[in-house]
């Protein structure tokens, strides 16, 4: 990223307190990074997908700018808004998508990161949402940890730092949330 991480701490301190110019001047300094994490979320997409990285990048800005009085409290925060943000898109773009097909289900994602098991295996993004939904209801760290690691594409060290927990906690979470979204996603499959 081009900005320093101290840089884009204080524009997003400054927006928060509501000076707009801050939220200009943010914006070219983030927006690659945001396109990273776009392009990381598309290449897991089915083929022929129609959303592009830049319309992504785009309408989760759109989000973002949206949000009335953000809490910012870190770029490492501000990324994981981000990417929480772009799930919600891709979800929303799924259920269009097999809304439209009624019932086609063919959005896929590739979740090779979030398996226990060396072969890469495709998975619903809808049936991937739902599993993560209901591994917030029991662990919502858990939950927290897949959706930075795998949808905002942050270490294990930046995740500890975000969610203020040790490297250790978040490799132990990481590990048991991909086992858990593992059989859940895999049990789910199997019942469609």
């Amino acid at each position: 990223m081009k900005g320093e991480p101290s840089e884009v701490s204080l524009l997003l301190r400054e927006w928060r307190h509501g000076d707009s110019k801050a939220l200009d001047a943010l914006l070219p300094i983030v927006y690659e990074e945001l396109r990273r994490l776009a392009h990381f979320q598309l290449q897991k997409e089915r083929i022929g997908h129609t959303l592009e990285s830049a319309a992504l990048v785009n309408e989760a800005y759109l989000r973002l700018t949206g949000l009335h009085a953000p809490q910012w409290e870190s770029r490492t925060h501000f990324f994981a808004i981000a990417a929480q943000l772009m799930r919600q898109i891709l979800v929303d773009h799924a259920r269009r998508h097999v809304a439209a097909k009624r019932g086609g289900g063919d959005f896929k994602l590739s979740l090779e990161e979030a398996t226990m098991q060396s072969k890469q295996k495709d998975v619903d993004v809808l049936l991937l949402d739902d599993a993560l939904k209901a591994l917030a209801k029991i662990d919502p760290r858990q939950s927290k940890v897949v959706e930075l690691r795998f949808f905002a594409g942050l270490t294990l060290e930046e995740i500890s730092e975000a969610l203020e927990i040790a490297p250790a906690t978040a490799q132990r979470d990481w590990t048991a949330a991909r086992a858990w979204l593992h059989r859940e996603v895999s049990r789910k499959s199997a019942d469609e």
